[in-house]
């Protein structure tokens, strides 16, 4: 038992600090509903539909004048970011109605050229709002798809009290990564679902992680409690947890700052998310398990002899 107690030296799952690691978890994610539900979400075009231009210049554009050109010209609401060089530029419009797309190019490029300036049109995208619509319902389901396979594959590997702890895990982390955009109102668009589905494998895999070390120490330290167990083993993995997840940040931290606007809004997703990841691989889904009682019996085969249950841990 002294063996045990030096080496936990934080209670994370202690009564006290679970209740309020689960009232805080609970707090995030009504916050998240309630702006999701008033506010909404920041849906780019390919979920609402427009158009998408990828314009190379011969010169530094000049962001500023291409906004002002384009709202003079009758396009409202254009957003003009940059990405990869400062001659790349990325313009996205909502959609122009019943305008035909052949006259909607030559007016962009009329104007994306006034000036003098030598424009490179490389890439002009048209997305309908019937399109935008499929891709959001599409998205929808893969992230439950995911969620389902996860909770089948986690109650094979282990037992459905951890699989139980290890979805509501990954739900928390997508509706608190959600909720963030909506309440800051972010750009929300295809490669955010990316790093939404993103975040899931990587919440995931530090789950499974936990999980394992867990159900290894089940075994091994005998006559200590579920809560003791559980956060010896969580201690036993905090270093790895701590070095993985600030590593990763420390690429994202790079991508989101070096990456131009263009991928700020997946950058932004995926830091958010494996913030709350690691949160929640440490307290929301081993809490959870905590709380539905699990304990070494729920991890041992069924004893066909009931002679032997006498001779079992």
């Amino acid at each position: 038992m002294r063996l045990i107690k030096e080496k936990t030296h934080i209670d994370f799952l202690g009564p006290k600090r679970r209740k309020i690691a689960l009232l805080l978890s609970l707090l995030f994610v009504i916050v998240s509903f309630a702006s999701i539900a008033t506010r909404g979400l920041n849906f780019g075009i390919d979920f609402t539909g427009g158009v998408l231009l990828e314009v190379g210049y011969s010169q530094a554009a000049d962001l500023e004048g291409i906004r002002d050109n384009l709202a003079a010209a009758g396009f409202d609401d254009a957003q003009v970011l940059q990405f990869g060089e400062d001659t790349d530029v990325l313009v996205r419009l909502p959609p122009q109605g019943d305008a035909q797309p052949s006259e909607i190019r030559r007016q962009l490029q009329t104007v994306l050229e006034s000036g003098g300036k030598t424009v490179d049109l490389r890439r002009v995208e048209f997305v309908s709002p019937q399109v935008g619509e499929e891709l959001a319902e599409q998205g929808s389901l893969a992230m439950i798809f995911a969620m389902l396979m996860i909770f089948a594959y986690v109650m094979f590997r282990f037992q459905w009290k951890f699989a139980a702890g290890a979805v509501v895990a990954l739900v928390h982390d997508v509706i608190v990564t959600v909720g963030f955009f909506s309440f800051f109102q972010l750009p929300f668009d295809l490669t955010v679902v990316a790093a939404v589905l993103a975040v899931i494998g990587y919440s995931l895999n530090d789950t499974v992680v936990a999980f394992d070390r867990i159900r290894e120490n089940f075994f091994k330290l005998r006559g200590v409690s579920a809560e003791e167990s559980m956060n010896t083993s969580i201690n036993q993995m905090l270093a790895r947890t701590l070095i993985t997840g600030m590593t990763t940040l420390l690429v994202l931290v790079a991508l989101l700052t070096l990456g131009g606007e263009s991928i700020a809004p997946f950058s932004i997703a995926l830091i958010v998310g494996i913030i709350v990841g690691t949160y929640s691989s440490v307290y929301t889904a081993s809490a959870t398990a905590l709380l539905l009682g699990v304990d070494a019996q729920d991890l041992l085969e069924p004893v066909k002899d009931p002679s032997l249950i006498d001779d079992l841990p």
